[in-house]
């Protein structure tokens, strides 16, 4: 049989004339499976990355969180610090609180850990009253209940003293009169007067003393976000409250010296007979002396807490004082001031709260220098003034106490003791 033209012998072989389609298929075959490679590359990779910009201005982290990140970034975790699928880029924790990781690194440096009242790391100035005033909110059962105890019991007494102390004197009488008085006079009115002044600051020396005491200690314990009542408060500072009241008396005494030496010159002038000199060395002994017991207050404004806090000597206290202050003495002139003012302003608002009510009692105009010691107007007083202390003691001596923590903080490195404290 012959083989007609067109017709493929029965027996022939594939190969003896192969299809175009067939043959273009087994030219992609290869290209196919480098694709397939190539996606197979791809998925190893974790589908969502961060955006460009994220890895290239972001702050350096230490070596070894930046290695888990990208150990995590090439398994895909979605719960490992700053992964893409992890809320807020924080670890898979239930998202609480924040993590080790790149978010603590935000801003160029690491979040400082804040256990209690303050971050723990230098304050600015706006903290360190932040941080007294957040310690009287969060603690105010045992602030409140010692700077109200303390005030309640010091004005009381004084309050006493101040309608029973004799006041009729002739002495006092005579001062009142429009001609000159003899130095005799002038001498013996000055004593009655300091007689029932010295009883009201001794008063106001032992509720200061205690109030410091005392509160430094609660101050101290919410740094560490540890809760402290008043009697546990009591019980720390005890044996420390003879040494707080020989630097209480100490320190007064020294500013006073102080103007004593600046001014006796100017008193000598006078008495010799060159009373214009005399004046005139008064006023400049008196400016002198000012500046330098201003500047003697600051350097020991920090023994308080040293002493408390550090368990010191009274003179051991003061040079503490000293040492931490050297070197930033216009920064803690600065928020003492500040200190000093918010008490001033507290005690103007409360002046003017009692105005008010004597005006209501007495009507305008209609009181005379004797009704000023009737009961009605020093209860009035007094309640002013307890409701003054009561806000103004826990203030001064939370920014005190966190004044001296702050400085230690910036010269001999605190915050690693407390943050260590804080965990233990």
């Amino acid at each position: 049989m012959t083989d007609s033209p067109g017709r493929t012998s029965p027996g022939s072989s594939p190969s003896d004339e192969r299809d175009p389609a067939a043959t273009q298929d087994q030219q992609k075959q290869p290209e196919q499976e480098k694709e397939k490679e190539k996606d197979r590359e791809r998925t190893q990779w974790a589908q969502e990355q961060p955006p460009p910009g994220d890895w290239s201005t972001s702050p350096p982290s230490p070596p070894r969180q930046r290695t888990r990140a990208r150990a995590n970034a090439s398994t895909g975790r979605s719960g490992a610090p700053g992964a893409p699928g992890a809320p807020g880029g924080q670890a898979g924790r239930g998202g609480a609180g924040p993590q080790p990781g790149w978010n603590q690194w935000a801003g160029g440096r690491p979040q400082a850990p804040q256990p209690g009242v303050i971050p723990l790391r230098p304050l600015q100035t706006g903290e360190i009253m932040e941080g007294s005033i957040r310690t009287m909110r969060l603690h105010w059962r045992s602030v409140v209940g010692i700077s109200l105890t303390v005030a309640v019991g010091t004005q009381t007494v004084a309050t006493v003293i101040e309608r029973l102390w004799p006041r009729g004197t002739k002495e006092l009488d005579a001062l009142s009169g429009e001609t000159p008085q003899t130095p005799k006079e002038l001498v013996d009115a000055i004593g009655n007067g300091l007689g029932s002044l010295g009883v009201a600051w001794l008063l106001s020396l032992v509720g200061s003393i205690t109030a410091a005491a005392l509160l430094t200690v609660i101050v101290s314990r919410a740094v560490l976000g540890r809760p402290v009542t008043a009697r546990e408060a009591w019980r720390s500072s005890r044996p420390q409250l003879a040494r707080m009241a020989g630097l209480l008396v100490l320190v007064p005494m020294l500013l006073v010296g102080v103007f004593a030496v600046g001014i006796v010159w100017g008193l000598l002038a006078a008495a010799l007979g060159a009373e214009q000199a005399g004046m005139s060395l008064m006023a400049l002994g008196g400016l002198v002396s000012m500046v330098v017991a201003t500047w003697l207050w600051i350097r020991y404004s920090l023994a308080a807490p040293a002493l408390m806090l550090e368990k010191q000597s009274v003179l051991g206290a003061m040079r503490r004082s000293a040492k931490l202050v050297q070197g930033a003495w216009w920064r803690v002139f600065g928020i003492q001031l500040m200190s000093v003012m918010i008490t001033l302003l507290v005690g103007l608002m409360a002046q003017a709260v009692v105005i008010f009510f004597d005006v209501l009692i007495h009507g305008y105009g209609q009181q005379s220098a004797a009704d000023a010691t009737d009961w009605a107007s020093l209860i009035s007083i007094g309640i002013a003034a307890v409701i003054s202390a009561t806000i103004t003691l826990p203030v001064t001596a939370g920014m005190t106490a966190l004044l001296y923590m702050d400085q230690r903080i910036r010269r001999e490195s605190l915050d690693i003791e407390l943050a260590r404290a804080a965990g233990e």
